[in-house]
């Protein structure tokens, strides 16, 4: 749940309630996802998979594609499949990230991490099952957007997730573990992929179900592409700074795997004055959609200003 506390440090000047928006658009994903995975024989696969799914979490992804839908002329109804898909995408990169094999982590979101109430085997096939349902789901339940829009959000998520996406960054991540000659540009690579793939496919894919144009895209991928970096940012230092109670899964993992992040190579201070300076360009890019972009402008914000 958002503390309000988050929210101290944003320094726009606005009505705009997110603390409420938050919550309110939070119940709606909850109910959504609830209902999306039902438990059916073999019980323990669906167990599995609800137990990642529904452990909480601040539901940014789906809340960010529902937003930008609404904020381009379309409807929650339009968005929830792929608000709901995003974040079972999300969930099966949590569960396989703390395998052993990858990040090695015993608790994710205050509880424990899959492979450590089910085994790795159910844990690893969990994961597979909520990735490969994402697009089952997106293409079963989204119901009055064209087909060739929906195909084509398909062909996004499956981009953000894949190579060129989330995994690529990961494959790069592993491998500049304990290496401490990483540079500016690597590191950007690894976080554009690994965590921004998926941010920007929940803002172009809300723009592309609502008919935005071309245009309009462009401005949400660049929206995207600068608060999914000032995201990683702060994560960053979250993971020195903050404790595993607050942050509900291991703090300073970082530096006991040894890896380059940004306060290794700027220090605190300049990497929190990078990431509001991604987060002001970032709504700079919103300036022309005026009162519609109010969540999308505050959720920016909320992002650097974030204990968890």
């Amino acid at each position: 749940m958002v503390a309000a506390d988050n929210l101290k440090q944003t320094p726009e000047k606005t009505t705009f309630d997110l603390i409420s928006y938050l919550k309110e658009r939070q119940k709606l994903c909850e109910a959504a996802l609830e209902q999306a995975i039902p438990v059916r024989y073999p019980e323990k696969i669906y167990e599995a998979m609800r137990y990642s799914l529904l452990a909480g979490g601040k539901r940014l992804r789906p809340i960010i594609c529902l937003a930008t839908c609404e904020m381009t002329g379309g409807t929650i109804a339009m968005a929830m499949p792929t608000g709901c898909a995003l974040e079972m995408i999300h969930t099966m990169s949590l569960i396989h990230d703390d395998l052993p094999a990858m990040d090695n982590d015993d608790y994710r979101r205050g509880k424990l991490t899959n492979h450590k109430v089910y085994g790795e085997d159910v844990a690893i096939l969990a994961g597979d099952g909520l990735l490969a349902y994402a697009f089952e789901y997106v293409a079963l339940n989204t119901k009055d957007v064209p087909t060739e829009r929906v195909l084509r959000v398909v062909a996004h998520l499956g981009r953000a997730v894949g190579a060129a996406g989330l995994v690529g960054g990961q494959v790069l991540d592993l491998e500049s573990e304990g290496k401490s000659d990483i540079s500016l540009e690597t590191l950007n690579f690894i976080h554009n992929h690994k965590t921004g793939a998926l941010l920007e496919a929940c803002v172009v894919c809300g723009g592309v179900l609502a008919g935005a144009s071309e245009e309009d895209l462009q401005r949400l991928s660049r929206y995207a592409k600068n608060i999914g970096l000032a995201f990683q940012i702060i994560d960053d230092i979250l993971d020195i700074t903050a404790t595993q109670e607050q942050l509900g899964k291991s703090a300073g993992k970082d530096q006991k795997a040894q890896k380059v992040t940004y306060p290794s190579l700027w220090g605190i201070e300049k990497s929190r004055k990078q990431a509001q300076q991604l987060i002001e360009e970032a709504c700079a890019e919103l300036e022309p959609f005026g009162k519609e972009a109010e969540p999308l402008v505050a959720l920016a914000h909320f992002i650097t200003s974030r204990s968890h």
